[in-house]
C-alpha cells in the first residue's frame, strides 16, 4: 500500500482512533479541584460578603456545563455562608484552545534544511542537507477547547435581596439545576 491509498487509510485510522479516545473521555466531574488536578471548582472568601468562585472543565466538558457548574457552586457557597441570595459582581468564561498536529502517512525523503549529517562538513547538526526527514508531508490538525468560568459574588441576606433587583435566590438555583456529573469510578 503506498501513495494516496496509504494516506487515505492513515487518515481514516487517525480519525477512528481519535473517536475511540473521545468516547472514553468524560466531562469534568463536579468536584473540588485538588492539588495536581486541572478540573473542578474552587472558591475563596475575599471579604465578609464577597467570594471568588471558579469552575474549570476539560476538553470534553461543554461550555454550558461549565457555566452551570459555576452557578451551582455560587449557590452552594451562598447557602454555606449563611446567606440566601447572591449577586454576580463580575463573571466571565474563558476558552483555551489547543492545536495538535499529527503526521499522516509514511516519513518522506526531503531536501533542504534539517537535522542530519552534513556531507563533507564532518559534523551533525542543523544545516542544509539532502537526506531523510522523519516528518510526514501530510499533517492532520486537531483542536480541543476547554472552558473556565469564574465569578466574584456578593452574598446577601433576605432583607438585602429585597432591595437588589439582580439578586439570585440560591435555593431556587439548586432546585432547578440539572444534577452535576458524578465523578468517574476509581480505576482498578
Amino acid at each position: 500500500m503506498s501513495g494516496p491509498r496509504f494516506r487515505a487509510f492513515a487518515k481514516s485510522a487517525l480519525v477512528a482512533s481519535l473517536l475511540v479516545l473521545a468516547g472514553c473521555a468524560t466531562p469534568a466531574p463536579y468536584a473540588p479541584m485538588t492539588p495536581g488536578q486541572a478540573t473542578g471548582y474552587t472558591d475563596r472568601q475575599l471579604s465578609d460578603n464577597r467570594w471568588r468562585v471558579t469552575f474549570t472543565g476539560n476538553s470534553v466538558t461543554p461550555r454550558e456545563m461549565v457555566e452551570n457548574s459555576l452557578l451551582q457552586r455560587a449557590a452552594e457557597v451562598t447557602l454555606a455562608s449563611g446567606h440566601s441570595h447572591f449577586v454576580f459582581d463580575t463573571r466571565d468564561t474563558k476558552a483555551q484552545t489547543r492545536y495538535d498536529a499529527f503526521p499522516v502517512g509514511p516519513p518522506a525523503f526531503a531536501y533542504g534544511p534539517g537535522f542530519g549529517y552534513g556531507y563533507g562538513r564532518g559534523y551533525w547538526g542543523f544545516h542544509p542537507a539532502w537526506g531523510y526527514s522523519p516528518f510526514s508531508p501530510d499533517v492532520e490538525i486537531v483542536s480541543s477547547t476547554k472552558y473556565e468560568s469564574y465569578a466574584e459574588i456578593v452574598v446577601l441576606n433576605e432583607e438585602q435581596a429585597r432591595n437588589e433587583p439582580r439578586a439570585v435566590d440560591a435555593r431556587a438555583v439548586i432546585a432547578h439545576m440539572p444534577p452535576p456529573p458524578a465523578p468517574p469510578p476509581p480505576r482498578v
